[in-house]
């Protein structure tokens, strides 16, 4: 997860995520998770968090 161009962690739920963007000052953050222009899904699809093998 990358937030503002700094490197938050790695998350693996969409609670991962919001704790993340809480962290960096973005109170409940859900709702932002389906916004496409708040949120860049890379590597899957939205909120599929297992590793592809």
């Amino acid at each position: 997860m990358t937030a503002r161009g700094q490197i938050l962690g790695l998350a693996h739920s969409d609670e991962d995520l919001v704790e993340f963007l809480r962290r960096a000052g973005i109170e409940d953050a859900g709702p932002l998770l389906d916004n496409p222009r708040a949120v860049t899904w890379r590597g899957g699809r939205a909120h599929e968090y297992e590793a592809k093998r």
